[in-house]
C-alpha cells in the first residue's frame, strides 16, 4: 500500500457498484485524511448508501476497492477501526439505553464509559430515558439512541447515514456539535447527508451525482445551491 493510502481514513479507488442493469456507483475514486469531518451529499440514488455500505463491509463491491485507516473495507480490522450507524436505527428490544451503551462499551474495552455516555445521552435530551426501552420510542428518540449507541465506542472512523432525519432543530443542533467534537478529538466522521446547514461545519463536502464524484473539497455556493434545491 502507498503512502497516502496508509495516511488516509478513507482510499477509494476506481469503485464501482452494479445491481442488475442499474449502475449505482461508477468509477468512483477520492481519498480523505484523518480527522475531518465529512459530508456526504447528493440526491436520492446518487449513490450515498451504496458507498458506506461497502465502505461498512456490508456490500461487496463490482469493481474497485476501499480502504479504512489503511485495511480492506470488510476486514477485520476495517471493522475494527470502523463504527456504523445507518439510516434504519438497530437496537435490541429487550434493552435499555443505557444497557445498549454498557453493552457496547463492553464489547470495545471501554472502561471509562459512564460519564460520556451520560454526556451523549444529555445532548440529546435522553438523561431521564436512559432506563427506558427503546422499543417504546419515536422515530426520533429511536434515532438518538441508536446514535448515542454508536459514539460510545472508539472508532478511528465513524460513517454516519441521514442522522438529522426525524429530529427537531434542537436534537440536530446538538447532534451537529456532538460530531463536530468528536471529529475535533481526532476521528474521522463521514455524515450522508441532506441538511445544508450541516455543511458551515465541516471541513470537506464529497457529492455524488449519478454515482459519479462531482464535487470533493470545501463545501462551495454550488454545492449548497443544490442541496437547497432538495429540500
Amino acid at each position: 500500500m502507498n503512502e497516502r493510502q496508509s495516511q488516509a481514513a478513507l482510499e477509494v479507488a476506481s469503485l464501482g457498484k452494479e445491481y442488475d442493469e442499474i449502475i449505482a456507483l461508477d468509477d468512483v475514486t477520492f481519498s480523505i485524511p484523518r480527522a475531518e469531518l465529512v459530508a456526504l451529499v447528493g440526491h436520492n440514488g446518487a449513490g450515498k448508501s451504496t458507498l458506506m455500505g461497502i465502505t461498512a463491509g456490508l456490500i461487496e463491491p463490482t469493481s474497485g476497492t476501499v480502504h479504512v485507516a489503511g485495511h480492506p473495507a470488510g476486514s477485520l480490522e476495517a471493522r475494527g477501526a470502523l463504527a456504523y450507524a445507518g439510516d434504519t436505527p438497530i437496537l435490541y428490544d429487550d434493552l435499555s439505553v443505557w444497557e445498549h451503551l454498557e453493552y457496547v462499551a463492553a464489547l470495545h474495552g471501554v472502561d471509562d464509559w459512564e460519564s460520556p455516555s451520560r454526556a451523549l445521552l444529555e445532548s440529546f435530551d435522553l438523561l431521564d430515558r436512559a432506563d427506558d426501552l427503546p422499543s417504546r420510542f419515536s422515530r426520533g428518540m429511536r434515532q438518538k439512541a441508536a446514535l448515542a449507541v454508536v459514539l460510545v465506542r472508539p472508532a478511528a472512523v465513524l460513517l454516519v447515514d441521514e442522522p438529522f432525519v426525524g429530529l427537531d432543530v434542537r436534537a440536530q443542533d446538538a447532534l451537529a456539535e456532538v460530531l463536530v467534537g468528536r471529529a475535533r478529538t481526532g476521528s474521522t466522521m463521514i455524515v450522508a447527508t441532506h441538511q445544508p446547514s450541516f455543511l458551515a461545519h465541516v471541513d470537506r463536502c464529497v457529492m455524488l451525482r449519478d454515482g459519479h464524484v462531482s464535487h470533493n473539497g470545501p463545501p462551495s455556493d454550488a454545492v449548497l445551491d443544490a442541496l437547497r434545491r432538495e429540500e
